[in-house]
């Protein structure tokens, strides 16, 4: 994974520079998110890893299958991708750029394990709040974990809440095991 995401980051912080320097930041993620989709699919992926298939051919058949949705800057991306055998690493570079646009954006996403659902006016203060003490914007995911059996484990980035039962239990035994 971690080899992978080194790879990954010059393609990604060079479509990032382009992205930005076109202020088109969005074209290029929805634009990165369908190649690494196409990519992803089962027989490109066999495709991709035949040695009896060409570069060329490889490369006709995924320009074929994003059709018009990549402009010029995205179809030599592509290639540049099937000529190095890169396309495996495609969700590595969407991730590092997601990353590089959500820090130039002052935006962040959140992940919120809860032990029960949450109503939207919940999960909107819980935005706000988060908001507020990492002074950007915030969009909270929120992923529904009986096992925390009360309260909630918030993940932004490097910041951990833990604000669950299980993790008040667990530091509790730690506590008395020490």
């Amino acid at each position: 994974m971690a080899e992978a995401k080194t790879i990954a980051r010059p393609y990604a912080e060079a479509a990032f520079a382009l992205a930005r320097e076109q202020k088109s930041l969005a074209a290029w993620s929805d634009m990165l998110a369908l190649v690494a989709a196409v990519a992803g699919d089962g027989q490109v992926l066999r495709l991709a890893t035949d040695p009896r298939v060409s570069h060329d051919q490889l490369l006709s058949l995924f320009l074929a299958v994003c059709g018009d949705r990549l402009n010029r800057e995205g179809q030599n991306l592509a290639r540049t991708l099937v000529e190095n055998r890169r396309l495996a690493v495609l969700p590595e570079i969407v991730e590092v750029f997601e990353e590089l646009k959500n820090v130039a954006e002052a935006h962040i996403e959140a992940t919120v394990q809860s032990a029960f659902p949450m109503s939207p006016e919940q999960v909107r203060a819980l935005e706000q709040g988060l908001a507020r003490k990492l002074a950007r914007t915030v969009t909270v995911k929120v992923m529904v974990d009986p096992a925390l059996i009360g309260g909630t484990l918030v993940r932004a980035g490097d910041l951990v809440i833990d604000a669950s039962v299980r993790g008040r239990l667990e530091q509790l035994a730690a506590t008395l095991n020490s």
